[in-house]
C-alpha cells in the first residue's frame, strides 16, 4: 500500500480512557500484530522533548576553537570532554553512557534531521512522530502505518488468542503519536503498573441507539472492554517480572520509567514497542550556570538520560534479555550553533541520534559537523542523514520489513544505514568504508558559479543545496550516474551572499559540506 493510500484512510481521532492511574487511548491500530507473529524483538523509544542541543551532548573536538567563537558562554571546557573517538566526545556528565559506548553497545548517528526544517515544537514533533515530509500533514504514525498492513481490522477482535498483549505501551500520561494508526492508536499509556484496576462500562448491557451518539458510546464501551483485558496481562507480567540491576536511581524519573519497561519484558509481556519521554530540552535560558558551563539544566538532563540508559542496559544484561531489546533516542530538532545572551541556545536544525543495545553497531556514523568561525546567528547544524532513513533501517534490520515496504511507509529516497548488526558478526566500519564518497566544490568560496565534483559508484545520486536553517533551495541533480568522477556546474546568480550547505546522497552513503558565496 502506498503512502497516500495510508493518508486517505487515516484518522486523527484518539479517545483516551482512564485505567487506574493510566490514560489509555482507544487502542485502535493494527501495526503491532505483524511484529508479534514474526519476532520477539522489542524497540524502546526515548523522546527528548524540547529540542536537544546535540553540540552540547556530543562535542566535535576537532571544531572546538570555532565553537569557542560561536558559543563560549555555554561551551564546556575542552579538557572536561569525555573522549569517544579522537575527534568526538561526550559532555562530562555522561560517564555512564560513555561506559555503554566503551562496552560496544551504543551507536551514534551524526546530523539527523529532515529537509526544510520546521522550528516549531508542535509541527516538528508531528513530523518526527508521523514520518511525514515537512510540507505534508499525515495523521498516522510511522509505526502505526506498518502495523496497519498486517492488521487492517484492528481494534475489532482484539485482544485475542494470537495477540493477547498490547502492541505498544507509552510510559506516561499520553499515548505516543508514533503508534497512531488508521483506526486509532496502538499504544496504551501506562503510569503505574502497580495501580491497575478494572474500568466500569458506561452502560450495563444496553444496546446503544443507532446514531452518531450511539456509535460513540459503543466505541467507548469496546475500548473499556479491551483496556480491561490488556490490564489483566499487564498486571500478570508485572507480577511475574523482576529487576536485577542495582544501578537504578530512585530519584531519576527516566530510569524509573525504563525500570518498568524492563520488568514487563522480563515478566513475559509480548509488547513490541515502548515509548518513554524526558522533557525540558527547550533550553533558551539557563542551559548552563553562569560560573560553570559543565552544570545547568541541560547537564542535569544529560546526566539523567545517561544514568537511566546505563541502568536499563545493565538490567537487560542481568535478566538475559540483551539480544531482544534495542533503544533509540530522538528529539524534534537540535539547537542553533551560536548561543544566545541568556546562557542558552535557540531552535536549530540537526542533532545526533543514539541507538543502544547489544545488537547495535557500536560506531559513529557520519562526519563531525564543520563549524565556521563566522557562524550566522540563525545557523543550525546541517542535515547529514534523514531521520526516516534511521527509522527505516530499524524496521528492516530489527523487525524484518522489506525495503520497498519501508519506502512505501516512509519515503522513496530511503537510504539503508548500518545501524544494527542483529547480534551477528558484522563489522560496521567495513560497511561504512564501502560507502565513502569523494565530494568537493571549487571554487569555494565562489562568486557566481562553482563546480561540484564527485566520485561515486554506479547508481542513483542526488545533490541538493540548503540554506543555514535547513531549507532545501535547489536539487542540483537527482538521477543515475555511471561509476567514476563527475562534475556539475552550479549557478549561484540568484543566491544572496552568505553560507550554504550542499549535500550528496547515494544508495550507500551521503555527505554534507559548507559552501560560501562571497558576492
Amino acid at each position: 500500500m502506498k503512502r497516500r493510500q495510508f493518508i486517505k484512510r487515516s484518522s486523527a481521532a484518539t479517545v483516551p480512557v482512564l485505567l487506574g492511574g493510566m490514560n489509555v487511548s482507544a487502542l485502535n491500530n493494527p501495526m503491532f500484530n505483524a511484529l508479534n507473529t514474526d519476532t520477539d524483538r522489542v524497540l524502546v523509544l526515548i523522546q527528548m522533548d524540547g529540542g536537544n542541543d546535540g553540540l552540547n551532548m556530543i562535542l566535535p573536538k576537532d571544531q572546538y576553537s570555532n565553537l569557542v567563537q560561536a558559543r563560549e558562554n555555554v561551551l564546556v571546557p575542552e579538557n572536561s570532554i569525555l573522549d569517544l573517538t579522537d575527534t568526538l566526545g561526550f559532555h562530562p556528565v555522561m560517564g555512564d553512557l560513555k561506559n555503554v559506548f566503551d562496552d560496544g553497545k551504543l551507536n551514534i548517528i551524526q546530523g539527523v534531521a529532515y529537509p526544510n526544517q520546521n522550528r516549531s515544537h508542535f509541527r516538528s514533533t508531528d513530523i518526527w512522530t508521523t514520518g511525514s515530509p515537512a510540507d505534508e500533514n499525515w495523521t498516522t504514525g510511522w509505526l502505526g502505518r506498518y502495523f496497519n498492513i498486517a492488521n487492517p481490522d484492528y481494534p475489532t477482535g482484539y485482544p485475542n488468542a494470537d495477540n493477547p498483549d498490547p502492541f505498544a505501551i507509552t510510559i506516561g500520561s499520553q499515548v505516543s503519536n508514533t503508534c497512531e494508526g488508521s483506526g486509532g492508536n496502538f499504544s496504551m499509556a501506562l503510569i503505574d503498573p502497580e495501580n491497575l484496576s478494572a474500568l466500569a462500562a458506561p452502560i450495563n448491557g444496553t444496546i446503544p441507539p443507532d446514531s452518531c451518539y450511539g456509535d460513540s458510546i459503543q466505541f467507548l464501551v469496546d475500548s473499556i472492554v479491551q483496556t480491561n483485558a490488556y490490564n489483566d496481562v499487564i498486571q500478570a507480567a508485572n507480577d511475574n517480572g523482576t529487576n536485577l540491576s542495582t544501578k537504578y536511581d530512585n530519584n531519576n524519573n527516566l530510569a524509573q520509567k525504563l525500570k518498568v519497561v524492563s520488568r514487563l519484558i522480563a515478566g513475559g509481556l509480548q509488547t513490541k514497542v515502548y515509548v518513554v519521554s524526558i522533557g525540558g530540552f527547550d533550553t533558551h535560558a539557563s542551559q548552563v550556570t553562569g560560573n560553570d558551563t559543565t552544570q545547568g539544566e541541560h547537564a542535569e538532563l544529560l546526566a539523567e538520560m545517561s544514568q537511566a540508559i546505563c541502568a536499563f542496559q545493565d538490567d537487560l544484561k542481568e535478566l538475559g534479555l540483551e539480544e531482544r531489546v534495542i533503544g533509540m533516542t530522538f528529539s524534534e530538532f537540535g539547537r542553533r550553533i551560536r548561543s544566545n545572551d541568556s546562557l542558552g541556545t535557540d531552535h536549530g536544525t540537526a542533532a545526533p541520534m543514539m541507538l543502544f543495545g547489544t545488537c547495535v553497531n557500536s560506531v559513529v556514523i557520519g562526519d563531525n559537523p564543520t563549524i565556521s568561525p563566522d557562524v550566522d546567528v540563525q545557523e543550525g547544524v546541517p542535515m547529514q542523514f534523514d531521520f526516516r532513513s534511521v527509522y527505516g533501517s530499524v524496521l528492516m534490520d530489527w523487525f524484518g520489513v522489506e525495503e520497498q515496504t519501508v519506502k512505501d511507509l516512509l519515503y522513496e529516497d530511503f537510504q539503508h544505514l548500518p545501524i544494527l548488526n542483529n547480534c551477528d558478526s558484522v563489522d560496521a566500519k567495513d560497511i561504512l568504508k564501502e560507502g565513502e564518497l569523494e565530494f568537493n566544490a571549487y571554487p569555494n568560496p565562489f562568486d557566481q558559479t562553482t563546480t561540484i565534483e564527485f566520485t561515486v559508484k554506479s547508481g542513483w545520486v542526488k545533490i541538493s543545496l540548503f540554506d543555514v536553517i535547513g531549507s532545501e533551495l535547489k536539487v542540483l541533480t537527482n538521477q543515475k550516474f555511471t561509476a567514476g568522477k563527475h562534475q556539475i556546474l552550479m549557478e549561484g546568480h540568484d543566491l544572496a551572499a552568505g553560507s550554504y550547505y550542499y549535500r550528496i546522497q547515494t544508495d550507500y552513503g551521503q555527505k554534507t559540506k559548507r559552501l560560501v558565496k562571497v558576492k
